[in-house]
């Protein structure tokens, strides 16, 4: 596989906290893989630091991501950090940034989430974890990727939210950081398999939960966890 580069001018070193950040968001695309929710080099993953968002390069496998290989972009899409070209899917990452308090972005092809979003306009409300993502999960309407079509769809689907499923391609979360946007990722996965297992069987229907129930289950989840300070 040929790696395509970036033009070379304005490229800076990376400071020690984003070294280390590369580092962890390296570790999350290969979880990605091992944990099947992408295939190769598909799905992408991107944290930000500061000003600048660093994101998976485009087309090379995550088991050869090196800390040299260290890609960053500034929030308006000028590279600053590697020589490596960053993910085709750039504009839905910093349009997630550019819109919402995200400090990580996790974008996967996973296969059962995929599918429900070929047959649903909204995932079906199967589990209460629907509430960790801020309510029922929108479906982003068709669009090419790495197209600022997809990136405005996206947004629409997040709106109050922090995943969506995107129209036969994937899932998109966020979160505060790679542990909760890869967790979140790894919830919609499950969801959408649950609700097509259970959705599968003949002569019978899921039952789902009321907008009450779900408002309930998302005001017991605020207060889910360990208590810290």
């Amino acid at each position: 596989m040929t790696e395509t580069r970036c033009d070379e001018r304005d490229i800076r070193d990376p400071s020690e906290a984003e070294a280390r950040a590369w580092g962890q968001l390296v570790g999350t695309a290969r979880r990605t893989v091992s944990d099947g929710l992408v295939v190769g080099t598909s799905g992408n993953v991107s944290v930000r630091v500061g000003d600048t968002v660093l994101v998976t390069p485009s087309g090379v496998p995550y088991d050869r991501l090196t800390p040299g290989d260290v890609t960053g972009v500034s929030l308006d899409g000028r590279q600053v950090l590697g020589t490596l070209v960053p993910t085709s899917e750039l504009p839905m990452h910093l349009a997630v940034y550019r819109t919402t308090g995200a400090g990580a972005v996790v974008h996967t092809h996973a296969v059962h989430a995929t599918a429900v979003s070929t047959l649903v306009p909204e995932l079906p409300v199967i589990h209460y974890m629907a509430g960790a993502l801020g309510g029922p999960v929108r479906v982003a309407p068709y669009a090419a990727y790495g197209t600022d079509e997809l990136a405005a769809n996206m947004l629409r689907a997040l709106e109050d939210r922090s995943g969506c499923l995107l129209q036969n391609h994937g899932t998109i979360t966020f979160g505060a950081g790679l542990d909760q946007a890869y967790d979140r990722t790894a919830q919609l996965e499950w969801m959408c398999r649950l609700w097509l297992t259970a959705s599968s069987v003949p002569g019978l229907s899921p039952n789902l939960l009321t907008p009450d129930q779900l408002a309930e289950a998302q005001e017991r989840l605020r207060g889910y966890g360990q208590r810290t300070g």
